[in-house]
């Protein structure tokens, strides 16, 4: 058997919510494939902000972008995304639709440079904060690489302490889980 993996879930997720020119974040750009699909979705009337600490990150992401005539609709942002609230401007705070996090490290890059407990939980807290009602925060989180397993337990642990009247998780996983394969929660603001 074959499962889809945790971030084609996220994208199947997105794709069903998302509506062009609407508004959506991508809290981890790494190599670009959320800002992609975020970007193409909303199109040239709604906006994308895609956040990164690593330069070569937001190239990657850049370079994506420009290849699919994109690189307008999208705000590249060299910050952590525990300034997701900071940065993306007052005027959309409540009306984003989409957040999407692919936690743990970049794909191809230094993978002792992690996401980190702290600054995630932060940055889940404001994009909640920043969802209008009926928008959608993906968080793909990695348990299996040293560092993932604290900040993945840490996540679920705060996402299982929303309030069910003010939101509404899902979490996709395999029924028989080895070496702390990927997950990914869903959460839905009422």
């Amino acid at each position: 058997m074959n499962s889809p993996r945790v971030t084609e879930i996220a994208h199947r997720l997105v794709a069903a919510k998302l509506k062009p020119g609407e508004v959506a974040i991508d809290a981890t750009a790494g190599n670009g494939h959320d800002t992609l699909l975020l970007a193409g979705i909303v199109g040239m009337d709604g906006a994308v902000f895609a956040f990164d600490v690593q330069a070569g990150a937001l190239a990657a992401t850049g370079k994506r972008l420009m290849e699919h005539g994109l690189d307008q609709v999208v705000s590249l942002c060299r910050r952590g995304h525990e300034n997701l609230a900071e940065v993306v401007p007052g005027c959309h705070h409540g009306r984003v639709s989409t957040v999407m996090f692919n936690l743990g490290y970049l794909p191809g890059g230094d993978k002792s440079r992690i996401t980190q407990e702290e600054t995630t939980l932060s940055a889940v807290g404001q994009a909640l904060a920043m969802l209008k009602a009926g928008g959608l925060c993906t968080v793909a989180c990695y348990p299996g690489h040293p560092g993932g397993g604290q900040e993945a337990e840490a996540v679920s642990h705060f996402v299982e302490n929303l309030d069910p009247d003010d939101y509404r998780v899902e979490r996709y996983a395999g029924e028989n889980p080895l070496n702390n394969p990927p997950f990914l929660l869903a959460i839905e603001k009422v």
